[in-house]
């Protein structure tokens, strides 16, 4: 059984961590499948949006603990900071995406499966969705990026709470804190992942790459720099053919190409 499961039908590419007996814990073949399927997909100009799931009613446990702890015997500082290095173009191919990445969190999400998440655009959780930033449980910090995306989605304080505390919360906090757009029961909750992500099979590859380029750097520039990088990013957005064919669908009065979501995509 592989522990990753990829599939991809109609512009959507879906990832689904699967090896139910650990909750999906991340383990070093999980992590090299999840890195090369990352960068299948975001290297593959027919997939417009991805997916990330859990199999067996979990998004993703954390880190395997039994494969750290094999490791531990022959381990030091240095190789532990090689194993966690090694994780970095995965992370930043997530985070970075030039496609919209919606997760599906059922179940358990914590440790590195809650960073797992915040990487996505959009977090869809069940009623029995589970979060945790639990590294302190473990006497670890925070990984997988967690200590750059989780502040830019509930603030620095609210952050410092949620990982100095190690608690959990559940689907309902998760949407009041921003964490989570939407809580959908677990029987619906990847038809409507679908149903977000095919939105984007319509929509301008150029322009969604750009507004979510645009938008990774907000915090980490000025007024007069944002204004300029709009301007270029606009300008290019101007001579593609996803705005001409968008102008002529308005100006006709035909249905546009790309509505929020695509009704009537969910599979079946």
């Amino acid at each position: 059984m592989s522990e990753l499961d990829v599939q991809v039908r109609d512009g959507v590419a879906t990832l689904t961590l699967n090896h139910p007996a650990s909750r999906n814990a991340l383990s070093l073949s999980m992590k090299e499948a999840l890195a090369a399927a990352v960068a299948a997909v975001a290297a593959d100009a027919q997939v417009r949006a991805v997916i990330l799931a859990g199999a067996g009613g979990a998004f993703c446990a954390g880190g395997d603990l039994r494969s750290m702890q094999e490791h531990r015997p022959q381990a030091t500082v240095q190789s532990w900071r090689r194993r966690m290095r090694a994780l970095h173009p995965l992370i930043r191919t997530l985070v970075a995406l030039d496609k919209p990445l919606v997760a599906a969190v059922d179940g358990a999400a914590f440790g590195a499966g809650f960073s797992l998440a915040l990487s996505a655009d959009f977090v869809l959780a069940s009623p029995e969705a589970r979060f945790c930033m639990s590294f302190l449980r473990l006497g670890l910090v925070p990984d997988f990026a967690a200590m750059y995306t989780l502040p830019r989605v509930v603030g620095v304080q609210r952050a410092k709470e949620l990982m100095l505390s190690a608690r959990e919360l559940g689907a309902e906090e998760a949407r009041q804190l921003g964490i989570a757009l939407e809580v959908v029961p677990a029987p619906a909750l990847l038809a409507r992942a679908h149903e977000i992500a095919a939105g984007f099979v319509g929509a301008s590859p150029l322009a969604v790459s750009h507004i979510k380029a645009g938008l990774g750097m907000s915090l980490a520039t000025d007024l007069d720099r944002a204004l300029a990088d709009e301007a270029d990013r606009q300008a290019m957005c101007f001579e593609t053919e996803s705005h001409r064919d968008a102008v002529r669908r308005f100006l006709a009065k035909e249905p546009a190409s790309f509505r929020w979501p695509a009704p009537g995509r969910t599979p079946t």
